[in-house]
């Protein structure tokens, strides 16, 4: 620990010294954005700039204003309404994303559209997202949108509390394609809320093989360590998770936690 500390101190300070510069760079960006807005109203580029500019901030009340004006100019436009589902989905208002997912799929029937409804019912407990999963399936043929059904379907499962089926299909999704990184996420918190600590951290070693970039891999692998009093090895990796990911508070707030 006395060797990782001024590692972990430089690397927190130069964290909030590159926080602060950003958010003036967002500040300014977003302060442009609105004066061109003024002065080219009608510009959809523009707004949607603007848009993705609040999203990134975490803004998404400001977002779905902006949205609204686009929607106002052409509501038969699929991706404005898949837009603001996804905006309402990440301000965690479900209700509302699934009744603008729903528009959207009204507009036309995409697969990535049913596919963003059938991922939002599994994770509320509906068994909808199974049978847009079996619609999918019948319609499309990419091996792609087979691995985002087995993983939607597993996270049905997992969330109504078969964690044996859930486990297959995650398997199978990751039979499917070996990296989908979410697949293996899903499969270890099954063994983590468990409290198969060992099972839930091989899992997550694994996925960080497969992908060695993917920072919640070894956050989930800090959190192992953490569960299981290894607490070298908890700051060692909750430290890698935020070298790869700087904005992952939760891996932050560990460290500060632990050392």
């Amino acid at each position: 620990m006395k060797i990782l500390l001024p590692f972990c101190l430089f690397f927190l300070i130069a964290c909030n010294s590159t926080t602060n510069t950003e958010t003036k760079k967002d500040n300014s960006y977003i302060t442009y954005l609105k004066e061109q807005i003024a002065q080219y109203p009608d510009s959809i580029a523009l707004r949607l700039s603007f848009i993705n500019a609040l999203d990134s901030l975490a803004m998404y009340k400001e977002a779905l204003n902006e949205m609204d004006i686009l929607i106002k100019q052409d509501s038969l436009n699929e991706d404005y309404w898949y837009s603001k589902a996804q905006l309402n989905e990440k301000a965690k208002d479900t209700a509302e994303a699934i009744i603008n997912y729903k528009r959207a799929i009204r507009i036309y029937r995409s697969a990535d559209i049913l596919l963003s409804l059938a991922n939002l019912y599994a994770e509320t407990k509906n068994d909808t997202a199974l049978l847009i999963c079996i619609e999918i399936e019948d319609t499309y043929t990419d091996k792609k949108y087979s691995a985002d059904c087995l993983f939607i379907s597993g996270v049905y499962f997992a969330r109504i509390g078969n964690t044996a089926k859930a486990i297959e299909l995650f398997d199978h999704c990751i039979n499917t394609s070996y990296s989908y990184m979410v697949a293996y996420l899903e499969k270890g918190f099954i063994f983590y809320d468990k409290k198969e600590y060992q099972k839930a951290l091989e899992i997550f070693q694994l996925a960080a093989q497969v992908n060695s970039a993917y920072a919640d891999a070894y956050y989930w692998q800090a959190k192992c360590y953490e569960a299981m009093n290894n607490k070298n090895n908890a700051i060692a990796y909750y430290e890698k998770a935020l070298f790869l990911d700087k904005n992952l508070q939760e891996a932050n707030d560990a460290l500060k936690r632990l050392q």
